[in-house]
Order: structure tokens, then C-alpha cells, then sequence
């Protein structure tokens, strides 16, 4: 099986680099030869140094660090609401995204999202232009475009976009969690991460649209992938929920559902990773400013209060529906808020936040309490209820509140008097719903068909902490 696993990484990954690279690829490669051939003056590093900012640098390396601490948050969040024999399990597979991703990013993930010569074209950036990041300098400062210079490094923006690309398949873990093995989820996360992820982040974020790389937001001439994003609602959110969602539907609902269930086997532990989440999620929105700016004052205010109204609204439903309100619908809640507000966050006004935060949660409700036990679908954790459908709801919200002057040229949608940015926000969540539920769709069916995506029947029964890593998180008295 370790064989399978190392065959079908190795050829897949040799099919994308060939679709990717082409003659293109052949060029960058000489283009890298004649470079290297040619030193470099002495004073370029000099000059480079001093054009960086030093405040911009720390508050974006300590956005890193913010935005890391979100995937051992998410570890406590799944790993509490899992029944009690799969919480190792849980732990792993958001620890190993840490460790996978970042070992794919610096070989040519970020490569394949943040490289090509002219900003917005191609279906993705050349694998082998940063190609173990070379030419990613940690001194030299980030220019995305020729009018523009910014005051963090190219390897400090590597790094920020580095923990997004981790974070991002770890949140589709929630939708299979406790029946796919640890290889297929290896293989999936990997491939999907090159395939899925890479891409859209290069249309999205280096796309003619992106106020950083494009110089363009609320551009007339913008392609409709450059909708506006600013902290990952459609790169993150809504990519990661469609694929839980086609997740859950190949690989089929957990043994005896939904009658027989285990229940979150530790609360407390959800709600920890939720507060490491909400804690993180500051570096998340709050960095994507690329420096300490009012921008990300203002996005780090936006954060807070999309969250805090989010959380207040779903306990607000419970009352009203149920007669109580509980801390799992809380934290539920504050999440959908965090989520709604991530592609907006730098845009939009304070009062706006309140709006968008409770207007995520209350789309989320609907598709947790709703429509799932409608559809019948086994969507383990409301991955796609809490992330797919509140950034959907955040990306379009971005459209309709975004303020002229808060980093884009124009005013917003149909609040503030531009609603043609609506059509482009629904087009752009179009475009990323469709691209990442088919190739996840085809990826997931490829696993399975070679390696399979299930684990077996009695590897369920016994919990994956057992079968799959020959541990248990408690000592059976």
C-alpha cells in the first residue's frame, strides 16, 4: 500500500508539472540558467534592505505565527467534537497538513500561485519559477506591480500565504472525519492542495482585480475570478466547504447514521480550538493588510465584532427555537461570523461586520439545522454548512458593503452604488464552486478507484487512533 501511495504521488504529480509547465517551463529554466550565470552587484542587497519597513515586517511575522496557531485550534475544535476513539486521529491529520503543505509550498506551490509575468494571466504561475523558492529573497521587498513597492520582504509574503495553504485542506478534514484512512487522506490533501488550491489562489489573489497585485479593485476591466477576497472567503472558505461537501457524498455517512452517532466527546476541548481559532484568526485578517496599516486596524476591529454578533445571533436561535442556548451553538456561531467576514474584513465600516457576522450566522443555521438532516448528507462536522455557505454569504457581502477608499477605487454593490461588484462577487464564488467540487470530485474518485478512501469496517468500529496509528487517547480502565 506505502508503494500505491508513493506511485500515485509520484505520477500525478508529474501530470501536473507537465500540464503546468510546457514550453513555458523550458524557458523559465534557461531564462534561471542565464541569471544565474551573471552575479549579481553588490549594492542590490544593500538597496533592497533598506526599502523594507520593520513594523510592516513584524506585524506580518507575527501574523504568521497568529494564522500557524489556527491549525493546532482547529485540531482542538474537530479533535473535541469526534466521539473519543478517533481524536488522535483528528490531531494527526491537522499536525500532518503542517508538515505536508509546507513541504509542497516550498517546492512549487507557491510557485504554481504566486508567479507569472504578467499579473492575472494564465491558468496558474510556473512551478519552476520559484522552485524551492529560489528568487524568493528574505531581504529584497515584495513588488507585486511596477507602480508599487511594499514594505515586507518576498519571503515574509511566502511565508503568510504558506500558513493559508496549510489552514485551507485541514478544514475539509471536519466533513470525512472518522472513516478515511491516513494514506488516502494523505494523498488527497496533497494533490488537492497543488490542484485545487494553488490555482484559485493565483486566479483570486494574483489576478487583475487584487488591490495588492493587480493595482485594479473594482477595475471595469477585471477578469470575473478577480472579484475582491480579502482574507480568503472564496480562496479558503468557500474552496475548502465545496470540497467537504463532495467529500462527505463519495465516501459515504458514518456507520449508523444519523440514529446512532457518538456525540462530541469533549466540549471544553472544542471550545479551546475555538478560541484558538478566533484568537489566530486576527493574523488571518488582520495580516492580509501586508503591513501595519489603518487597513489592518481596520480589518483586525471587523474581525472582532463579525465574530462576537455571529456567536450572540446563533445563541439568540437556540433560545428562540430551543428554550436554551448552548456552548457548542456559541462557538458554532463565532466561527460562521469569523468565516463571513474574512473576505471583507479591510472593506467594510464596523456596522457593516455586525450585519455580515449575523447574517453568517443565520445562513450557516439554516444549512446545519435544515438542510443537511434534509439531504440526508454526512457532513461530520458543518464543514460546507459553517464554511462553504457563510463565505459564500461573505463574498457576496463583500461586494454589497465594500467602501471606496477602504483599499478599493470604487464604491461597493448595491449599498453604496456599484452593482456590478455583486455580479462579479457571485461569479467569482460560481467559478470556485465549480472548479473545486469537479477536480475534488475526480481526485477523490481516482484515490479511491487506486488506493481507496474508506477505511474498513472494523477499522471504523475500533476508531482510526487504533487501526490507523496504534494509539489511543485514554487508558481504558
Amino acid at each position: 500500500m506505502v508503494r500505491a501511495f508513493f506511485g500515485l504521488v509520484l505520477g500525478l504529480g508529474v501530470l501536473w508539472t507537465g500540464t503546468c509547465l510546457g514550453q513555458e517551463g523550458a524557458a523559465a529554466v534557461a531564462e534561471t540558467a542565464e541569471v544565474a550565470a551573471t552575479p549579481a552587484p553588490e549594492v542590490t542587497e544593500v538597496v533592497a534592505t533598506a526599502a523594507l519597513n520593520q513594523g510592516d515586517q513584524a506585524w506580518l511575522l507575527t501574523s504568521c505565527a497568529l494564522v500557524l496557531l489556527m491549525s493546532p485550534g482547529l485540531a482542538f475544535f474537530y479533535g473535541g467534537l469526534v466521539g473519543r476513539k478517533n481524536v488522535l486521529s483528528i490531531l494527526m491529520q491537522c499536525f500532518m497538513c503542517m508538515c505536508l503543505i509546507t513541504i509542497l509550498w516550498t517546492v512549487c506551490g507557491y510557485s504554481i500561485a504566486f508567479s507569472g509575468e504578467e499579473v492575472g494571466e494564465g491558468f496558474c504561475g510556473n512551478p519552476l519559477t520559484h522552485f524551492m523558492l529560489a528568487g524568493v529573497s528574505e531581504s529584497a521587498p515584495l513588488q507585486p506591480a511596477k507602480e508599487a513597492t511594499l514594505g515586507i520582504s518576498q519571503q515574509t509574503f511566502m511565508v503568510f500565504q504558506m500558513m493559508f495553504a496549510i489552514i485551507t485542506p485541514g478544514l475539509i478534514i471536519g466533513a470525512f472525519a472518522e472513516r478515511m484512512k491516513f494514506v488516502a487522506f494523505l494523498v488527497f490533501t496533497a494533490l488537492w492542495s497543488l490542484i485545487v488550491y494553488s490555482p484559485i489562489a493565483h486566479w483570486v489573489w494574483y489576478g487583475p482585480a487584487h488591490p495588492i497585485f493587480g493595482l485594479g479593485a473594482f477595475d471595469d476591466t477585471a477578469t470575473p475570478i478577480g472579484a475582491l477576497d480579502f482574507a480568503g472567503g472564496t480562496v479558503v472558505h468557500i474552496n475548502a466547504g465545496v470540497a467537504a461537501l463532495v467529500a462527505c457524498l463519495v465516501i459515504g455517512p458514518r456507520r449508523g447514521y444519523p440514529a446512532q452517532i457518538t456525540p462530541p466527546h469533549n466540549l471544553p476541548f472544542a471550545v479551546l480550538g475555538a478560541g484558538l481559532l478566533w484568537f489566530g484568526w486576527f493574523g488571518f485578517n488582520g495580516g492580509s493588510a501586508l503591513g501595519a496599516s489603518d487597513q489592518a486596524v481596520r480589518a483586525f476591529v471587523t474581525t472582532q465584532i463579525a465574530a462576537a454578533a455571529a456567536g450572540f445571533t446563533w445563541s439568540v436561535i437556540e433560545l428562540i427555537r430551543n428554550g436554551r442556548a448552548t456552548a457548542l451553538g456559541m462557538i458554532t456561531g463565532c466561527v460562521a461570523g469569523l468565516v463571513a467576514i474574512t473576505p471583507a474584513a479591510g472593506f467594510v465600516t464596523p456596522g457593516s461586520a455586525l450585519i455580515i457576522g449575523a447574517g453568517g450566522t443565520i445562513i450557516s443555521y439554516i444549512f446545519v439545522a435544515y438542510v443537511k438532516p434534509a439531504m440526508k448528507y454526512d457532513d461530520s462536522l458543518d464543514v460546507f454548512g459553517v464554511h462553504g455557505m457563510a463565505g459564500v454569504w461573505g463574498a457576496i457581502a463583500t461586494g454589497i458593503f465594500a467602501m471606496k477608499g477602504y483599499g478599493v477605487d470604487k464604491a461597493g454593490g448595491l449599498i453604496h452604488g456599484n452593482s456590478a461588484q455583486v455580479t462579479e462577487q457571485v461569479i467569482a464564488v460560481a467559478v470556485t464552486i465549480v472548479y473545486s467540487g469537479v477536480v475534488s470530485f475526480i481526485l477523490l474518485k481516482l484515490i479511491d478507484f487506486t488506493i481507496g478512501l474508506r477505511c474498513t469496517e472494523d477499522s471504523e468500529k475500533m476508531g482510526l487512533d487504533l487501526s490507523d496509528h496504534a494509539e489511543t487517547a485514554y487508558t481504558v480502565s
